[in-house]
């Protein structure tokens, strides 16, 4: 039996290839709350989202609690048609009822009283509640081999810092190349933060968004040393297109109360095992390396 299910939302490069009946490809992956596809046309990953997800770059977020419940397999063919994406002979997703989504940054803002403000909190917080064992240290005691990696991204990520103050681009591309699939997880640690580094390469008005383009040529450096899933979220972040969680944490770190500010950061957090706080410490490393730059600091 074939189950249909309407999208609430998704990313409008996405619908507008379902619209164009231009999408064929096929299951890439499956996990609990989100279905991985490799689509033929561009050979990107898209993602199907259960509704607990927020939107994000080629995603398209549907009326279901979770995705596991459905028997589909890896290599599973699948098709757009009508308005309709057809995942095998076991679901139909509707985009009738869909809203458009876009990522968007939002420009660095001229009165910086509240990034001021939201920054001074910002590193303590993540401290306190954010999850260890990526970039931030794990409070447990580790293995050799985790206490060894744990020295190891640290010491990368703040050469690459370093390197970025000094506006020495062609070390800091080595050293955010050497980050690449370092680290436990899904989406490694050190690609966890270049993803929030590059959140902030590509902030119109910032100090370092003329050297965005060092986000690209770490992309072009990162397709055989990671997995698919996590060089699509590199490539995706070094075009500025990132996760809508991730936008509103930037947006309040600019413009936000200390609510706002708490909530969206909250959110983040709550990615994956370490990925939140992997990519809110490259969001707040990056903004610190932003204001120094600037003479902000």
């Amino acid at each position: 039996m074939t189950l249909v299910r309407n999208a609430r939302s998704g990313d409008v490069g996405f619908i507008e290839r379902i619209k164009a009946s231009s999408f064929k490809g096929y299951i890439h992956s499956t996990f609990t709350r989100t279905i991985n596809i490799h689509c033929l046309e561009d050979d990107e990953l898209y993602t199907l989202a259960c509704d607990q997800i927020d939107n994000g770059p080629n995603t398209l977020v549907i009326d279901k609690e979770r995705l596991d419940d459905i028997e589909l397999a890896v290599n599973v063919p699948i098709y757009a048609e009508n308005q309709k994406l057809y995942i095998g002979n076991q679901l139909v997703i509707s985009i009738d009822k869909a809203s458009l989504w876009e990522s968007k940054l939002p420009e660095y803002p001229s009165s910086l009283e509240a990034l001021h403000r939201n920054m001074s909190k910002m590193k303590g917080y993540i401290d306190l509640h954010g999850k260890g064992g990526g970039i931030k240290k794990a409070l447990e005691p580790q293995s050799p081999f985790d206490a060894e990696m744990s020295k190891m991204i640290e010491e990368r990520t703040l050469t690459l810092l370093a390197h970025i103050l000094r506006k020495d681009m062609p070390e800091a591309l080595t050293s955010a190349s050497r980050l690449i699939g370092l680290g436990p997880g899904l989406t490694p640690s050190g690609d966890d933060f270049l993803v929030g580094l590059f959140t902030v390469l590509n902030i119109p008005n910032s100090q370092l968004f003329r050297y965005r383009m060092l986000a690209h040529l770490v992309v072009q450096e990162a397709k055989t040393l990671t997995n698919e899933i996590s060089f699509m979220a590199l490539k995706k972040a070094s075009r500025g297109q990132v996760r809508e969680s991730i936008i509103h944490l930037v947006k309040s770190i600019f413009t936000g109360n200390d609510e706002e500010f708490t909530l969206s950061l909250n959110k983040v957090l709550t990615i994956g095992s370490t990925s939140g706080t992997d990519i809110a410490l490259g969001i707040y490393r990056g903004l610190e390396a932003n204001r120094k730059v600037g003479g902000q600091v």
